[in-house]
């Protein structure tokens, strides 16, 4: 009788149920490898973004700003009375040999902003809209002279209005 009872404990516990449970148990496993290595399939797909970004990150160099000094002052005629504006401006590359063109063709790079800046019509540039305008004409000025001493003009990548006063 103490067989039986030990046999019948054994089931209660759970003892007997793990004949049929082996199959359940495959299944778990399988189930989870399943799991684990679909979730390392994607990791790798994802990630390997991430890596590209951050390769591409240690590529770009730092920017190298060119602070084009002393400001520029110009006076244009605004309304019978004559106006003043100083401005300000750096140039933005990430590239030594564009810091170098623009560096060694500094009087250029005056000039023809000083042409630029002094046709303008007062009105006009005391809007945001025509000082963005004003910004976009310069940078291009910049860009020709870059490209004319056979540099690439998409390495000057900004010009700046660091400081612009009208008065």
């Amino acid at each position: 009788m103490a067989a039986e009872n030990v046999a019948v404990e054994g089931a209660e516990d759970g003892v007997e149920p793990a004949k049929g449970g082996k199959k359940g148990l495959i299944i778990m496993i399988v189930a989870v490898l399943v799991l684990t290595g679909g979730g390392f399939g994607a990791w790798k797909a994802f990630s390997g973004d991430a890596d590209d970004k951050k390769a591409e990150k240690v590529q770009l160099l730092p920017p190298r700003y060119i602070n084009l000094d002393p400001p520029f002052v110009v006076n244009f005629e605004a309304e019978a009375a004559v106006r003043f504006l100083q401005v300000t401006v750096g140039l933005m590359t990430r590239d030594l040999a564009v810091e170098t063109i623009i560096k060694d063709n500094d009087p250029r790079v005056r000039n023809d902003m000083l042409m630029i800046l002094s046709g303008q019509n007062y009105a006009l540039v005391s809007t945001s809209e025509g000082k963005e305008e004003l910004r976009k004409k310069c940078l291009e000025a910049a860009r020709a002279i870059v490209k004319e001493m056979q540099g690439d003009p998409a390495k000057v990548e900004a010009l700046y209005f660091t400081s612009f006063v009208m008065q």
